[in-house]
């Protein structure tokens, strides 16, 4: 199920990685994105077949972000692209049909309407807010939100600084799920802090 709370993993590392993530799910999250940049193929791979258990048992689907070997070697349920990773149409050419395919498209509608007439099955927008993942992140609007959802019947994520108080505004302009990192990996309590993600996103229409 595409809605709800998308958390993006926040740089931690085997146990306290798993950890953090369980605890996400066991709140509600709906969606786990790995995204590990290193080059420690090794980790990377053992760490990928762990979440992708762990999302399993929770019945949460598992992205692996920019790497669709690894998303294929642990059979991931899909894997997001951006401008500067793996095409997407070469990314559907690999996995196949059924994998989902979600693609970033910062601030640019044409970019998403390019996306779904290529077959995504999700966009993502952002950065809406300023976020200290990546600061210098193009900006996106809320009427870009509006826009999108008029034309475009994908789910649509939003990512980018979002907290509790500002998520209802995107959810009441369209968005559908929301990608978080340090709004909830950095809570005191995981577990809490993704169960009121995961309620706002089941209240507000």
């Amino acid at each position: 199920m595409m809605q709800g709370l998308y958390v993006i993993t926040d740089g931690s590392t085997g146990d306290v990685l798993l950890d953090k993530v369980e605890q996400a799910l066991r709140g509600g999250a709906a969606l786990v994105q790995y995204r590990d940049k290193s080059m420690d193929a090794t980790r990377r791979g053992q760490e990928a077949a762990a979440l992708r258990d762990l999302c399993h048992h929770y019945h949460a689907l598992f992205i692996v972000n920019d790497d669709v070997v690894l998303a294929k070697t642990v059979q991931a349920d899909g894997v997001h692209v951006g401008r500067d990773d793996s095409a997407l149409r070469a990314a559907r050419d690999y996995l196949g049909k059924s994998t989902l395919i979600g693609v970033s498209c910062y601030n640019r509608l044409a970019l998403a309407l390019d996306a779904a007439a290529q077959g995504a099955d999700y966009i993502a927008f952002g950065s809406f807010f300023p976020s200290p993942t990546k600061p210098d992140a193009p900006r996106a609007t809320l009427e870009l939100l509006q826009q999108a959802r008029q034309q475009l019947a994908l789910p649509i994520c939003a990512i980018g600084g979002i907290t509790l108080d500002n998520a209802p505004s995107l959810l009441a302009n369209g968005a559908d799920m929301l990608a978080v990192i340090t709004d909830v990996f950095n809570s005191s309590d995981i577990v809490q802090q993704a169960t009121r993600y995961q309620a706002l996103a089941h209240t507000v229409p």
